[in-house]
């Protein structure tokens, strides 16, 4: 094992075991080192590296500290290394999207609050019957986002989000290409609002997926 991974697995084991935890200070550099038996520039190194992943928090003059670690903070890194996709890999992301986003929604279903859902369909209202691509693709962002949410899930959402970068291009070439693309986007968005209006869980998710699929489906026959 390289040093630095060497290093980064005894801080990693410190912060799971509860030695350190959420927002403390890590010790001195140099006592740190000797704690963990690690020189002081191969700590260095893991410190650098944590920190790019959200792990860690570098303060100049103050010192370093664990973070939150909170799911939002620390899939970042997620979302980082998402937007390094291949157009090729972008089917594949739509493929997860449709597993976890209508999940979300069915589970947002006797949650989300009357004015979470007047929100939503306000935001809808807003568009008007024909809204530009990039509107509309800007609206759907947060739509789901709002939907999602409201499923009391940190974790989904957060994944959820990381995900939505690769295939908002998609969405927008859907739009400029597909005759209907508008309109059809509009008629699901107010059938998966009005399914979680009703509180039932099977039609909002199975609206979601419908609408996750349909974008699938014109991808594959455009590839």
């Amino acid at each position: 094992m390289a040093v630095t991974d060497e290093a980064i697995e005894k801080i990693k084991g410190m912060i799971v075991s509860g030695a350190l935890r959420p927002g403390d200070r890590l010790p001195k550099e140099s006592e740190l080192a000797s704690g963990l038996g690690l020189s002081r520039n191969s700590l260095r190194e893991a410190v650098r590296a944590l920190s790019l992943i959200r792990i860690l928090d570098v303060r100049q003059g103050d010192g370093t500290y664990v973070t939150s670690l909170a799911p939002q903070l620390l899939l970042e890194a997620m979302s980082f290394v998402v937007d390094f996709h291949r157009d090729d890999t972008v089917l594949e992301f739509l493929a997860v999207r449709r597993i976890l986003e209508p999940a979300a929604t069915a589970m947002a279903a006797p949650l989300i609050s009357e004015q979470q859902l007047d929100v939503l369909s306000a935001q809808l209202d807003a568009l008007g019957a024909a809204p530009s691509v990039e509107e509309l693709v800007a609206c759907d962002l947060e739509f789901h986002r709002g939907i999602v949410h409201c499923s009391g899930n940190s974790v989904l959402c957060s994944l959820l989000d990381g995900l939505s970068g690769p295939t908002t291009r998609a969405r927008i070439w859907r739009g400029l290409t597909q005759e209907d693309a508008v309109a059809r986007t509009l008629r699901e968005h107010r059938a998966i609002l009005a399914a979680l209006r009703d509180r039932d869980v099977e039609a909002a998710r199975s609206w979601a997926t419908v609408h996750i699929a349909s974008v699938e489906q014109w991808l594959r026959s455009t590839l």
